[in-house]
C-alpha cells in the first residue's frame, strides 16, 4: 500500500476506527525483545505522513522507545453495520483495518491546536465524569513518523481494495 498515494484513506479508516472502538493498538519492543500492545484512545494523523497521540498513561511505549523507536499501530473499523454489510455482499467496500509502521519521535508539550483536536474528538462525552479523569489535563505530545502502511488482507472479501 502506498502511504503518501493513499494518506487520505488512511486517515479516513484511522477515524473511523476510533469512532467504533475508541482507542487503535500500539505494538512496541522492549530492551528484551518482547512485544507488547499499548492500547491508545488519542491518536491523531496530520496530512504528512506524521502524527502524534498524548502521553498521559502509558509506560511502556515510552519506557521502550529508549531502546527501539519502530512501532507498528493497528486500526481496525469495528462498526457492526460495516462488518454485518461486507458479510453479506461477500467483500468489504473499504478497509476493515489497517496497519502502520513508523518510529516514535520526542515527547513535547502538546500545542493549543493538538489540545483543541483532543477536545473536539472528545467532545460529545465531555458532560461524562470519566471524560475529565481521562482526557482532563493532558499536555504533553508524542510525536509519530509513519513510513509504511499495509492493508489486512482477508482473503476474497478484500481483493477489491
Amino acid at each position: 500500500m502506498d502511504i503518501q498515494a493513499k494518506w487520505l484513506d488512511i486517515r479516513k479508516h484511522f477515524n473511523k476506527s476510533f469512532k467504533t472502538s475508541f482507542h487503535v493498538s500500539i505494538a512496541s519492543v522492549d530492551k528484551d525483545n518482547n512485544p507488547t500492545v499499548t492500547p491508545i484512545g488519542s491518536l491523531f494523523l496530520n496530512k504528512n505522513q506524521t502524527g502524534f497521540y498524548f502521553e498521559k498513561y502509558p509506560t511502556k511505549l515510552p519506557e521502550n522507545s529508549k531502546y527501539n523507536k519502530n512501532i507498528c499501530i493497528l486500526g481496525v473499523n469495528s462498526n457492526t453495520l460495516f462488518w454485518l454489510t461486507s458479510l453479506f455482499d461477500g467483500q468489504f467496500n473499504s478497509y476493515p483495518a489497517i496497519k502502520l509502521y513508523g518510529q516514535l519521535g520526542e515527547l513535547r508539550k502538546a500545542s493549543d491546536l493538538e489540545v483543541k483536536r483532543l477536545r473536539t474528538r472528545m467532545s460529545m462525552t465531555k458532560w461524562l465524569k470519566g471524560n475529565s479523569y481521562l482526557w482532563g489535563e493532558m499536555e504533553y505530545v508524542r510525536e509519530v513518523i509513519f513510513t509504511k502502511a499495509e492493508k489486512i488482507n482477508l482473503g476474497k472479501m478484500t481483493h477489491n481494495l
